[in-house]
């Protein structure tokens, strides 16, 4: 009877030691959903591509591949784009017009004329003073 008593309170008696090891462990240091002032959020940009920032909060990236194609990634989807012309990729019916600090997306039914490099986005103009 007293072993049967010894045998239930064993693992309890074993655990004890390890979890006063864990004292200086909370639970906020587990919880995965932040709420840590001390934890920076990961940069969620592509690597080696360049931004580009259209109207009403659209953006893009932009990845140049060997052979002169280059990978657009939209926040729906990436595909590859094969050169046309000079500045000029498409894939179907997909086409992008890249200029030095500008391009334009036409995806069908969507369009996003204008967008400009993010890297240029905060320099001035050539002619406007800062």
């Amino acid at each position: 009877m007293i072993r049967r008593h010894l045998l239930r309170a064993l693992p309890a008696l074993l655990l004890a030691p390890l979890l006063a090891a864990c004292g200086s462990m909370s639970v906020s240091s587990l919880w995965p959903f932040g709420g840590d002032s001390e934890i920076q959020e990961k940069d969620r940009r592509p690597a080696n591509a360049t931004e580009y920032r259209c109207a009403e909060g659209k953006r893009f990236y932009v990845r140049s591949l060997e052979g002169g194609a280059v990978w657009l990634i939209a926040p729906d989807r990436e595909v590859r784009l094969e050169k046309q012309a000079e500045g000029r990729y498409g894939a179907g019916r997909t086409q992008l017009e890249l200029g030095a600090a500008e391009a334009t997306l036409n995806d069908p039914p969507a369009a996003y004329p204008g967008c400009k490099r993010a890297d240029l986005a905060n320099e001035p103009s050539p002619g406007r003073k800062p």
